[in-house]
Parts: C-alpha cells; sequence; structure tokens
C-alpha cells in the first residue's frame, strides 16, 4: 500500500500525514480546509510526486456540475456535422469528451484526483457525486457503456469553506482541517524554499509577518504563499533584517508590504496606525 511520508519542497506535518495516509488505506476522499494559502491544493501535487502516480486537477467554478467532470456529449456538433454529411456522425463517441472522472477512471495506474475547492460550485455538486466517488463508476447513455475504475484512485478534495458541505458528502470523506503553519513549522517551509536564508532574516521577517497577521481590523490576512513572495523580494532588495526590526503595526508599515497585503483598505488600516503611532510616540 502507498504510504505519503512527506516530500522535499512540502513541510507536512505528523497529523496532515496520518490524515492522508489513513485516507489511502480506507480508500476514501480526503476532503481538506484550512485558511486559503496553506497548502492544501499544493499537497495533491506533492503527494502525487512522491508516489510518483499520475495527477488529475479538477478545478471547479461556480459554473461546474457535476455532469462535467464524467463527460460532455456535443449534440450540436454531431447535428451539424449531420446536415454536412460528414461520416463521423455515425458513431457517437466523436462527440464524447470525457470529463475528468472518466479520464481518472480509466488511468492504467493509479492516480491522485485533485478536485479543487469544491465549495465554489452549487450545493448541489457534491451530492451529485456521491454515487460516482462511492461505486467508482458511471453509465454512459450514449454508447450504453459503463466506465468503472480498475484500481481506485486517491482523490484529494479541497474547500475554502465557502459554502457547508451536505452531510452524505461528508460522511463519505476522511476529513483534515490545515491549521495555519505556526512560526516554527513556517521557519521550516521558508527553510525548504530558501536554503540557507540567513536566520536573523527569517526571524524578523516571521516577527513583522505574525504580528501583521495579529492585527486587529485587517480584512484579509496574508497567507503563506504571500510570506514566501515577501521573503523572495527581500532578499532580492537585500533588505536590512534590522529595518524589519523597526517594523511594528503601530510604528511603521513592512517594506515591499504590497507583496503581503492585497487590498486598499488593509494598507489604509496599517498607514494610519503609523501615523497613529508616529504621532503618539513624537
Amino acid at each position: 500500500m502507498s504510504r505519503f511520508e512527506g516530500a522535499e519542497r512540502y513541510v507536512a506535518t505528523e497529523d496532515l500525514k496520518i490524515a492522508v495516509n489513513a485516507a489511502i488505506a480506507l480508500e476514501r476522499p480526503l476532503l481538506i480546509k484550512g485558511e486559503p494559502g496553506t497548502g492544501k491544493t499544493v499537497l495533491a501535487y506533492e503527494l502525487a510526486a512522491a508516489l510518483d502516480a499520475p495527477l488529475i486537477t479538477w478545478h471547479v467554478k461556480s459554473t461546474t456540475k457535476a455532469h462535467n467532470g464524467l463527460y460532455d456529449y456535443d449534440a450540436v456538433s454531431r447535428l451539424r456535422d449531420s446536415q454536412l454529411g460528414d461520416p463521423r456522425v455515425a458513431e457517437v463517441r466523436n462527440y464524447l469528451k470525457p470529463g475528468k472522472l472518466w479520464e481518472t477512471f480509466t488511468s492504467p495506474v493509479r492516480p491522485v484526483l485533485l478536485i479543487d475547492e469544491i465549495d465554489k460550485a452549487d450545493i448541489e455538486f457534491p451530492n451529485d457525486l456521491l454515487q460516482e466517488l462511492d461505486r467508482m463508476e458511471f453509465f454512459v447513455q450514449e454508447t450504453a457503456e459503463t466506465i468503472r475504475a480498475e484500481v481506485r484512485p486517491i482523490v484529494i478534495i479541497t474547500s475554502n469553506n465557502e459554502k457547508e458541505l451536505p452531510d452524505a458528502f461528508l460522511r463519505r470523506c476522511f476529513f483534515h482541517y490545515i491549521r495555519f503553519p505556526d512560526a516554527e513549522t513556517m521557519a521550516a517551509i521558508v527553510e525548504t524554499h530558501f536554503p540557507g536564508i540567513k536566520s536573523r532574516l527569517t526571524a524578523e521577517a516571521l516577527r513583522a509577518f505574525y504580528e501583521l497577521r495579529e492585527t486587529p481590523g485587517l480584512k484579509k490576512k496574508p497567507s503563506t504563499s504571500e510570506l514566501l513572495d515577501w521573503l523572495k523580494l527581500l532578499l532580492v532588495d537585500d533588505v536590512d533584517p534590522e529595518t524589519l526590526r523597526q517594523t511594528t503595526a503601530a510604528k511603521l508599515i513592512p517594506p515591499l508590504h504590497g507583496a503581503l497585503l492585497k487590498n486598499e483598505q488593509d494598507v489604509h488600516l496599517f498607514e494610519r496606525l503609523a501615523f497613529l503611532g508616529r504621532r503618539g510616540g513624537g
């Protein structure tokens, strides 16, 4: 049985590795929730790489329907071709476009299927997938055939908690919530992306980053990916750690803050705090 022990470029906590391996052992989808930027989507990529398995990604949108994952039948093109006398119309398969589940079920080796941001779709979307994910098969009406998985795939489903998922769907999943990394875990994440980075720069950057996240009134807290972008810019610009040490929410807005603050309300909040801090300290 395949086991996930982490990856070189992905710092997986012990409880996350336990969750992944439990889902694999139970042959149930692993439902991952957590703040944006906590590595939910990346987990599927790293898991596939670690197990040397093909990765099939299904990025869900607000307009996505469950049948899109099975297949689409282009009846309009077939009608048009029949009017033009195209011989392709004799074979209905020419007008079937396999979806991600079809691709997954017909994979010759055990794949990892990522259903990304399932909560973006209509509330009925998860329920409409229950039978296919349970039985690992579906029926194609146009060809009267059943598409069945010969090997049960590893299914990773991510959610940002934008909508509550149906109880019937949740019962069929193994659930794990990725907590936002603490400073120690985050330092390890930073080291995997920037090997040999100066410890003082990391320490000061993390202090400023976590203080920024804890600022009352912040609309969007910066995520791990935004921290990594910020550190990359700090390294490129060779920012002195001393500059970061002087950065506090009440006195000075962080340098290159555009990598961390992603809306004007939060920028204005920090500008006001810095102004008030300077005036109070003056």
